[in-house]
């Protein structure tokens, strides 16, 4: 997919409780009208309180949060069943990989956020909202909802605490970037981080320096971290250089809610 043609869907502040909350009641076995309902009860006094219409904003954050979790292509099921396990097997402070993972791989426009964040990070130590903003229109147009969105995805950064403000309004530091303990849960995230991309391989070295994972210090990975692994592959090109493959490319990117 090229970049003018992804759709930006991300377009609501998502607060990480809800995130927590919509994986948890998949993993209890819900129906989807059930996860729907809780989430409607969820957040009724939390988003547009007394709101009445039909596609308000509580209904598009409702959206986002059953795509990431809920109502995922076929294909990504096996993706999102082993996050899922993440979350029940793995301590409460590495919930927070298991939800960036997901949420870039279903919706790309978060990564490509997180991607333009991290490589001015790494340039100047600060990332601009009015940067983030113009590099993201020289490769999706100019659209007011391109602006719009990246508002919110920062704002949302902000409230996962991957990003910190500064005396200057609308310019953004990094929080100290948190470190993976579990193998497994790494190895779960270069995928996402590939799907995002749109990629099907990339350097097994660069996979885990990619500025998309700023907020996370993934540790060092080797060939037998993907030993068995069943969707993705480690090759080795011209003898010197391991590659990371993803077997299966994702779906198109869903349209905005």
């Amino acid at each position: 997919m090229s970049a003018r043609s992804l759709q930006v869907g991300f377009s609501q502040r998502v607060q990480l409780p809800w995130l927590e909350r919509t994986a948890v009641l998949q993993m209890a076995g819900l129906p989807k009208e059930g996860i729907e309902a809780a989430l409607q009860e969820l957040l009724r006094s939390m988003v547009s309180v007394g709101g009445q219409a039909t596609r308000g904003n509580r209904e598009k954050v409702i959206t986002i949060l059953m795509r990431t979790w809920v109502t995922i292509p076929g294909e990504l099921e096996s993706f999102r069943d082993e996050g899922l396990s993440h979350v029940a097997h793995t301590p409460q402070d590495q919930h927070m990989a298991v939800h960036w993972g997901m949420v870039m791989t279903i919706y790309p426009f978060w990564g490509m956020v997180a991607e333009t964040v991290g490589r001015l990070l790494r340039l100047q130590r600060t990332a601009a909202a009015t940067q983030v903003q113009r590099r993201l229109r020289e490769q999706l147009g100019e659209r007011e909802t391109v602006a719009r969105a990246a508002r919110r995805v920062l704002r949302t950064f902000v409230d996962w605490g991957v990003l910190a403000e500064t005396h200057e309004k609308g310019v953004y530091t990094a929080a100290t970037p948190r470190p993976l303990a579990n193998q497994d849960l790494a190895v779960w995230l270069l995928e996402a981080a590939l799907r995002a991309a749109d990629t099907t391989a990339v350097s097994l070295k660069a996979a885990g320096q990619t500025p998309a994972l700023f907020p996370f210090a993934v540790m060092p990975l080797t060939v037998r971290a993907f030993a068995g692994h069943p969707r993705l592959d480690v090759t080795r090109q011209g003898g010197t250089e391991d590659l990371l493959v993803l077997r299966y490319m994702r779906i198109p990117n869903p349209v905005a809610p």
